[in-house]
């Protein structure tokens, strides 16, 4: 499972198994969540689950700077199709996008 985080942090969007996929995404939403932290202490906890340091510098001062205003959900599963050979349910799972701030309203 650590190298499937390391592969989402990197390239950001990944085709696998429905099941793969859904354990993917709780690991991926914790790596987020110390993103967000940003601490010495968030660093090295990340650090122990991913695997190149690109990924972690990526998730430190891209994703987790990006989903600040975002309480949790960072990922989306997309149903895709049936594999060929077993016909296990591939999906892609990637990052939402961020949240669009409302706009605020201007006073006269």
């Amino acid at each position: 499972m650590k190298n499937l985080v390391t592969s989402l942090i990197l390239h950001e969007k990944l085709e696998t198994t429905e099941a793969k996929a859904k354990e993917l995404r709780k690991l991926a939403e914790r790596m987020i969540t110390l993103g967000k932290k940003g601490d010495l202490a968030a660093v090295r906890r990340a650090g122990k689950t991913v695997q190149t340091k690109e990924a972690l510098g990526k998730l430190m001062k891209e994703l987790g700077p990006r989903f600040v205003g975002r309480d949790g959900g960072y990922t989306r599963i997309i149903h895709h199709k049936n594999r060929k050979g077993d016909g296990a349910p591939m999906v892609i799972i990637e990052w939402v996008g961020p949240l669009t701030e409302k706009p605020t309203e201007k006073q006269s």
